[in-house]
């Protein structure tokens, strides 16, 4: 059976929060650089989504989850640029695989399905960040984005001591 990818609304967003909060976890514990140290507890993810879900609830994100059997094994988001004249603009953000669904092609699903709901909502250039040299990066150039910057030191590393080097990407949809 393979994963369906939708966008959810900010109803089902709610109704499915624990689940998110779990992919959440295991993301983090995972070694993944999304912004928060070890350990990874669920307070911090439930406070991350605590403020997340009311930006997607304004339409000023989109959050895109990839299903198999009812479980939530991934989940990405596209948020829309906030400044007025950049409204043609949005970020690719915070997309998580579930450990056992990792290494099946759902990264790159998952980010084809991000651009095509961006593109969808009249965004036609993407941005994002990941950590340089890791798979997120390079599953970045298989999918036809430019890198246009490194940044030394930019980030911690999930142990809160080491920092390391981010990449940024962009891709335009026009």
């Amino acid at each position: 059976m393979t994963h369906q990818i939708r966008l959810i609304s900010p109803d089902e967003a709610r109704v499915r929060r624990e689940a998110l909060a779990e992919l959440f976890i295991d993301a983090v514990e995972g070694g993944a650089q999304i912004n928060f140290i070890h350990p990874m507890t669920r307070e911090k993810a439930d406070r991350w989504w605590d403020k997340v879900l009311p930006g997607h609830a304004a339409g000023e994100r989109l959050i895109l989850v990839a299903e198999q059997e009812g479980r939530i094994d991934g989940t990405v988001q596209v948020v829309f640029a906030g400044p007025e004249n950049q409204p043609h603009r949005a970020d690719v953000a915070k997309m998580l695989v579930h450990s056992r669904a990792r290494r099946k092609g759902l990264g790159a699903r998952l980010l084809k399905a991000a651009e095509e709901a961006a593109r969808a909502a009249g965004r036609t250039l993407l941005i994002l960040d990941t950590v340089e040299g890791r798979e997120g990066h390079r599953l970045y150039e298989r999918g036809g984005w430019t890198m246009f910057g490194i940044v030394p030191g930019y980030s911690l590393e999930v142990d809160g001591v080491t920092r390391t080097p981010v990449s940024f990407f962009y891709k335009s949809l026009s």
